[in-house]
């Protein structure tokens, strides 16, 4: 956890700094003093804005950040992404304004936030559908299903080095793609603090290994024997490093890195296979997609700065980051809802 927190605290002085310059450059250009960021305030803002959590959501919120701290440039913006699990460990303990998120809260997560007075508004901001990715050089395999997945990357598959050291368990299991090309199984992933482990575990892995293999409830369901990462970046370096790896990123990590790595088409079951792209994670046609978020702590949605950067986030100006960073947007009901809730402060999970 140590070396995770340096890391994290670089880049959130990486990304702070970055804020700040543009933030000079505009306040150097600008005669005024007047605020934007939607906050409607005549006055400049001040203060700070601190997000942590999910690097699946860092991208929106930085660019989110960008075009705020351009009209705010008295205000600190402060953004980091060591993961959605490490991300609600510091907005529970009150050190987070906001946590971004790739999954939603866990009622655990719930209970600390209740115990230390955090109350908090849950936002929806955007889809994601999580890529299972390889190298572009991978010609060996172009569909996988869940128990492919599972035979692979698994709890089961602890120990297997290539691919074809999967087979057995495929076959057992009615996995729709073996038998599998008998080379190096090089998997480059997320690690359990993050929430798209999480999603991907639960999504992909749990009832196949829960109802199927009758694991015990609550015992893992991804392999441990892996290279492990909270930096989406490096996963891709991984990943983009061996001929025939194996992994997984949200949505716009695979789109902008599509020359070194590919997506695989993907299906619960059989031949059915289905490539990530924004039409098919919209409609629910890619079976791996799932809703991102943000949490606004309701202490810190009092401060004019932290409502004006929430302001701006909702906005038309702001959820256009969705699509600009690459991940796709929310049905315009689902806009409307998240709006609505932000506009009446209503706390608490209702997906969590």
């Amino acid at each position: 956890m140590t070396n995770t927190r340096d890391k994290v605290w670089l880049k959130t002085l990486l990304v702070a700094l970055a804020l700040a310059l543009v933030g000079a450059a505009c306040a150097d250009a600008s005669s005024d003093t007047d605020s934007g960021g939607g906050g409607g305030d005549s006055e400049a803002l001040s203060g700070e804005v601190v997000v942590s959590g999910s690097s699946t959501v860092e991208p929106i919120s930085v660019a989110v950040g960008e075009k705020f701290i351009a009209e705010n440039p008295e205000v600190a913006v402060k953004i980091d992404g060591p993961g959605t699990s490490d991300g609600f460990e510091l907005f529970c303990d009150g050190q987070t304004d906001i946590s971004d998120a790739s999954r939603p809260i866990d009622p655990e997560e719930v209970e600390v936030c209740e115990k230390n007075g955090i109350e908090f508004i849950e936002l929806k901001v955007a889809i994601d559908g999580l890529s299972v990715i390889t190298s572009v050089n991978n010609s060996e395999v172009d569909c996988l299903d869940f128990h492919d997945l599972y035979a692979l990357l698994g709890p089961e598959s602890e120990g297997f080095e290539s691919w074809s050291d999967a087979d057995d368990l495929a076959e057992e299991i009615g996995a729709g793609h073996a038998p599998y090309p008998d080379v190096p199984l090089d998997v480059t992933a997320p690690g359990e603090e993050s929430g798209t482990f999480d999603s991907f575990g639960e999504i992909v892995m749990e009832d196949i290994a829960y109802e199927e293999r009758k694991i015990k409830e609550d015992d893992p369901v991804i392999r441990p024997d892996y290279q492990a990462s909270a930096n989406d970046n490096v996963i891709i370096e991984g990943i983009s490093g061996s001929d025939t790896s194996l992994g997984w990123v949200g949505y716009a990590f695979y789109q902008s890195n599509d020359e070194t790595v590919k997506a695989l088409p993907i299906a619960e079951e059989g031949d059915d296979c289905v490539e990530p792209n924004p039409e098919t994670i919209s409609s629910g046609d890619y079976p791996i997609a799932r809703d991102l978020f943000i949490y606004v702590k309701t202490e810190s949605a009092d401060r004019p700065e932290v409502q004006a950067f929430v302001d701006l986030y909702l906005s038309e100006e702001g959820i256009a980051s969705v699509s600009e960073v690459g991940y796709v947007d929310l049905a315009t009901e689902d806009l409307e809802e998240t709006r609505g809730v932000w506009e009446s402060q209503e706390t608490g999970s209702r997906e969590g």
